[in-house]
């Protein structure tokens, strides 16, 4: 299996709550960031990795994201939907709701990420482990957000976003891959955390730890929106 042959399932199906009141009528994937909605940057990039095929895990104003870019041709890539439906299903939940359009093994992003990193070689290393999840991890050392994972001698000890031990110094990067098996235990149609899922990999030795040495940036605060756009503002500033 080649990584360029993982589908991305991008999980965008929050209220995005902090933003508002930005996102009372917009979804967040839209919100505009240096002149063009946040998912085209998004786009970009995986593109740039050879990344083209995109599910995304969709519930509130999500209809507004499919009216602008349909199929995805027009980018370049092909995107399929996966609607949380009624209740939003969290996460975890909107993944199992994906599962059939996701295959055996699937790349996972949040819809507020941007992480220009090396996507091959996070996937390739996923592959070769041959465990059910991986992880990606930061040394964030309570910098961007609250470190939640104790990562040492290239393995995850601990994750955690509530219990804290003092080994905590890293952070949940926000990209990871599964296999679909990792969410077999897990209920359809509930709300499901994906830190559950996680953490039972965790537990049974499935869950494979890889560190990343750059710093992500993200659009789910007002503090992280306006860092990205400053960050992909084109060379003389805004047109």
């Amino acid at each position: 299996m080649n990584t360029s042959d993982l589908p991305v399932a991008i999980l965008a199906g929050g209220l995005a709550t902090r933003l508002r009141p930005i996102t009372e009528k917009v979804p967040k994937l839209l919100i505009e960031v240096a002149g063009e909605p946040f998912f085209t940057h998004q786009i970009r990039l995986l593109k740039a990795a050879g990344l083209t095929r995109l599910v995304l895990c969709v519930g509130y104003l999500g209809e507004k994201v499919v009216e602008q870019y349909g199929d995805g041709s027009r980018f370049g890539v092909r995107i399929d939907y996966s609607f949380d439906g009624p209740k939003l299903l969290g996460t975890g939940g909107a993944l199992i709701q994906a599962l059939p359009l996701l295959g055996d093994a699937f790349y996972t992003l949040y819809g507020d990420s941007y992480l220009p990193i090396d996507y091959h070689a996070v996937g390739q290393y996923f592959l070769d482990s041959g465990r059910q999840g991986l992880m990606t991890v930061f040394e964030n050392s309570e910098r961007y957000d609250a470190s939640n994972v104790w990562f040492e001698g290239g393995t995850i000890r601990r994750y955690d976003k509530k219990y804290k031990v003092p080994e905590m110094r890293h952070i949940d990067y926000g990209l990871g891959l599964f296999r679909s098996t990792a969410f077999a235990s897990f209920p359809r149609d509930a709300v499901v955390d994906l830190q559950e899922v996680q953490k039972a990999l965790l537990a049974r030795g499935e869950l494979a730890g890889y560190e990343i040495f750059e710093r992500f940036y993200e659009i789910g605060s007002h503090a992280g929106l306006k860092e990205l756009d400053a960050l992909l503002q084109p060379p003389g500033g805004p047109a």
